[in-house]
């Protein structure tokens, strides 16, 4: 299997798409940087702000349209979709720009003073009502989990078969990249025991919550971007934020905030760790086929010794 590379496209090809729905009035088409498997570009248009995603994965953005109504509805600063459909190979969704920049482009000093309020929001945006919907795991276009439990999500998310999807054969990295069976085992095993756990629980999983997908002007939290979202258990989405800003208190302020709150949590450390072992076995699987050996190392080292 080769490293994974997200689309390429030309401004011009770009504006081909964009003229479909602006006409002629798109000015400042650019390239952003963010992104790990779309091309993503900003634009204007009668002086707003907008942006535009492509991906060669099918389907990849209907579930983002349902999202975008769920949580903007319910308060959650998440960007309204404007648009998707097709363009070559690739599909693409416009959606409205909010202000701000990557929260990963502040200071540690300036992330460590906003983590109370990104804690607010973390717990707001996992606790909105999910209406009449059902199953757990990966979310589909019309807003229901694709499976009748968590359990079969974990299954499912690390089984070999994983056809049309961006995990198609995946079980060849064990041979072309640093991803290690016996490690990936041994986590499966734990994250199999763990998951007991996580298994009862219900909410609105982000999916992808760290700083890169989180903006802010420096100050305060603008918005949430972004989602690779699910049904299960929200302290998958903490593990994700406490990974990625380490050293900066994340689960004390958390907990800080649940007691205040009144929000109990049976099991807590029980259901963090198997939330950490299922965050990983998707890290240690996606660092390996973007070729990120480094991260990957540091990953699979946490994982061993999470229990030790």
């Amino acid at each position: 299997m080769t490293i994974y590379e997200k689309p390429k496209l030309e401004i011009p090809e770009v504006e081909v798409v964009l003229s479909k729905y602006f006409g002629s009035d798109v000015s400042r088409v650019t390239q952003l940087s963010g992104g790990n498997l779309c091309a993503v570009f900003s634009f204007s248009s009668k002086e707003k702000e907008y942006v535009i995603k492509f991906s060669d994965l099918s389907g990849e953005f209907d579930t983002e349209r349902f999202i975008a109504a769920l949580l903007s509805s319910q308060g959650i600063p998440f960007p309204h979709c404007l648009g998707l459909g097709s363009f070559k190979s690739l599909n693409y969704l416009i959606s409205e720009k909010i202000s701000g920049h990557n929260l990963s482009n502040c200071s540690p000093e300036q992330q460590r003073s906003i983590i109370p309020e990104l804690i607010r929001i973390l717990t707001r945006m996992n606790h909105v009502e999910l209406g009449e919907t059902n199953g757990y795991g990966k979310i589909d276009s019309i807003g229901n989990g694709t499976y009748r439990s968590w359990k079969e999500h974990v299954i499912s998310s690390f089984s070999e078969d994983a056809a049309m999807t961006f995990w198609d054969g995946w079980y060849s990295l064990f041979q072309t990249t640093c991803l290690e069976k016996d490690v990936f085992d041994e986590c499966y095993n734990r994250l199999l025991a763990y998951s007991t756990y996580n298994e009862p629980h219900r909410y609105f999983i982000h999916g992808d919550f760290h700083q890169w997908n989180i903006l802010s002007d420096g100050q305060r939290i603008t918005g949430i971007i972004d989602s690779n979202c699910k049904y299960g258990d929200f302290l998958v989405d903490l593990a994700t934020l406490d990974w990625h800003m380490k050293d900066l208190g994340v689960i004390q302020e958390y907990q800080n905030y649940q007691k205040q709150t009144g929000i109990i949590i049976p099991n807590f450390k029980e259901r963090l760790i198997g939330a950490r072992y299922y965050n990983g076995l998707i890290g240690l699987r996606f660092y390996a086929k973007m070729g990120w050996n480094d991260t990957y190392f540091q990953l699979r080292n946490e994982l061993l010794n999470l229990i030790n």
